[in-house]
């Protein structure tokens, strides 16, 4: 191709945008051939689905395309903020968990528009521990290796939305929601066979932009050495069991894109405390609202004076962000759910991966840290 047939790889391409509107996450759960779901829920033909998903995706505007999972039902996670001793820079701790520790997922620095409870834990990272290993000893090596002088760990008691698709709600109005009341996920554990984690382990690895193809499966079933119709079987069955999440492609959101655009500016962690016994009740209804790309029942503790709401927005308007949480206050006063303390945490710093969950990964990551992992056991 000459520069001028190249396909656009900007987000706000009207055909791009359309793609995306779907792609990000309106392909729940798991099916045969997501790239055909795709064209056929965006109205745009497959062939042109192929050509502008790889574009992006080699682009950098499409960071990846992946087969989520319900990570919070195969390996014990964690929303973890981190303390460290005054005036320490925290970058190198950054770069720790962001390239070195394969079970951290989102790595952010956080901070506060003024001083308050919890605003001296400046970094924030998900952590899974697979079966069998201790998140708090995880916790408590990455404190050493880093230099953290104390962490909160916060696990999902049950998740009332989750889902990005940061195109989709450009231009949405403050205090859109749904008519219901969003549904709840459990964060029970599910045990595997070891065909099932073959079978998992091929599905959730990234694709590469020549994988962007109808019949995209067939590659990964010889991957995990086996037919494609007993992949696709386990893969069926393990949907039902609710350990898929979603297909997906994660634009970049934070950094500029190479058409020098930004998707999102500003990364707002919204924290509030309702009454002790009346978090499903005020998580159902804060999850209704569009605007949120994941909203949990989590205990902040007293660092972080009792929060047990939490819920993530983006925007590239900070006044239009705070516009949706005064929404969610509004609505919550409205239904008589009364707010006891509320708090915002910015990002800035921001890298997020994909946090590795497979057991056997564990144990080799043990042993490159020198530590034996039988001690790692929960």
């Amino acid at each position: 191709m000459t520069s001028a047939t190249l396909p656009p790889i900007a987000h706000t391409d009207p055909v791009n945008a359309q793609i995306l509107a779907v792609s990000e996450d309106r392909i729940q759960g798991f099916v045969r051939d997501p790239i055909a779901e795709i064209a056929e829920k965006s109205g745009v033909d497959v062939d042109t689905v192929i050509e502008r998903l790889q574009a992006m995706l080699r682009a950098g505007t499409i960071r990846r395309i992946r087969q989520t999972l319900m990570a919070t039902s195969l390996a014990d996670g964690a929303l973890v903020a981190w303390q460290f001793p005054e005036g320490a820079n925290i970058d190198a701790a950054f770069d720790f968990m962001f390239q070195r520790d394969p079970f951290s997922g989102h790595v952010v620095t956080r901070s506060t528009d003024a001083a308050s409870p919890g605003s001296n834990y400046r970094l924030w990272t998900t952590v899974k521990a697979p079966q069998g290993y201790s998140i708090e000893k995880h916790c408590a090596l990455l404190a050493k290796l880093t230099g953290a002088e104390h962490f909160r760990i916060m696990p999902a008691h049950r998740i009332f939305a989750l889902g990005v698709g940061h195109v989709r709600r450009k231009g949405m109005e403050p205090g859109s929601k749904s008519d219901e009341l969003a549904d709840v996920k459990d964060t029970t554990l599910v045990e595997l066979t070891d065909l099932e984690w073959e079978v998992l382990t091929a599905l959730k690895r990234e694709l590469t932009p020549e994988e962007v193809r109808l019949d995209l499966w067939r590659s990964r079933a010889a991957e995990a050495g086996v037919s494609l119709e007993t992949f696709l079987d386990v893969a069926e069955q393990l949907n039902r069991r609710g350990v898929i999440g979603r297909f997906s492609t994660f634009l970049e959101h934070v950094k500029p894109l190479q058409s020098g655009e930004r998707v999102t500016r500003f990364n707002a962690l919204f924290h509030w405390a309702v009454p002790p016994g009346r978090e499903m009740e005020a998580g159902r209804e804060v999850g209704r609202f569009h605007i949120l790309t994941h909203c949990y029942w989590r205990e902040g503790g007293e660092e972080f004076r009792n929060v047990n709401i939490m819920a993530v927005a983006h925007g590239t308007d900070k006044q239009l962000v705070l516009a949706h949480k005064a929404a969610i206050d509004a609505h919550l006063a409205e239904v008589g759910i009364p707010l006891l303390y509320t708090n915002v945490f910015w990002g800035g710093r921001s890298e997020i991966k994909p946090s590795e969950i497979a057991p056997a990964a564990y144990r080799e990551w043990c042993l490159e840290q020198g530590v034996d992992p039988s001690s790692m056991h929960e």
